[in-house]
């Protein structure tokens, strides 16, 4: 097999590599300063000191590139969430919750910049709009996986489904005020006030404090 032809020591492949992250860096960048809206391709290919060429070489156009920009804060917020919940393993159910939501708030606390991409305002974007449902049906999915091994035998899987997908929702939304000022607290106090919803919506799910769990009524 002929090898791959290099230029400055990397192949073809490499280069190709580095273009597309270059841009996606550069779409990151923008949308942390100026928003969603702001992201367009002459814009990223200036950033990025690359021509319109290279954009489609990585990107079929703008909303490609937004929904990976996108996806790329997701999956790494998804794995602060796994990482927590991992380090709580052995804890009950309602620690877990807890460490995932304080590494989450925080992390937007911290980085306001970054928790725009995903707790901002999408309107106007069909493609982050639908993302966001899709997320929110995913993450869905992933917490009721995490509970199962904390759940009561007799647990109405669809009831149970309802509820978590309540409390992902309003978790959202609530970013969303928070980060707008619409709610006055700082991340300690939220993380509380999350916490304490989370624990009034799991209650009828979890078992009983003598497997471990939250004190029976």
């Amino acid at each position: 097999m002929t090898a791959s032809r290099r230029y400055s020591g990397k192949t073809a492949d490499e280069r190709r590599a580095e273009r597309r992250l270059a841009l996606l860096g550069a779409a990151l960048d923008i949308w942390q300063e100026q928003g969603w809206a702001a992201v367009t391709m002459r814009g990223v290919c200036a950033r990025a000191n690359l021509t319109d060429r290279y954009f489609y070489e990585s990107f079929a156009n703008r909303d490609a590139l937004l929904a990976t920009a996108w996806e790329q804060v997701r999956d790494e917020t998804l794995r602060m969430v796994l990482d927590a919940v991992a380090a709580h393993i052995e804890r009950p159910a309602l620690e877990q919750l807890r460490a995932a939501l304080d590494v989450v708030v925080h992390h937007a606390q911290e980085e306001p910049a970054r928790a725009q991409i995903l707790f901002g305002d999408h309107a106007g974007s069909a493609v982050l709009e639908q993302l966001r449902r899709q997320t929110v049906q995913e993450t869905t999915g992933l917490l009721i996986e995490l509970a199962r091994p904390h759940l009561k035998p007799d647990v109405d899987g669809l009831e149970f489904r309802v509820n978590v997908l309540l409390g992902i929702g309003g978790f959202v939304e609530i970013m969303l005020a928070w980060r707008s000022g619409l709610l006055d607290a700082d991340a300690d106090t939220l993380v509380d006030h999350l916490t304490g919803v989370g624990t009034s919506l799991s209650r009828m799910f979890l078992k009983s404090s003598a497997e471990g769990e939250i004190p029976a009524d």
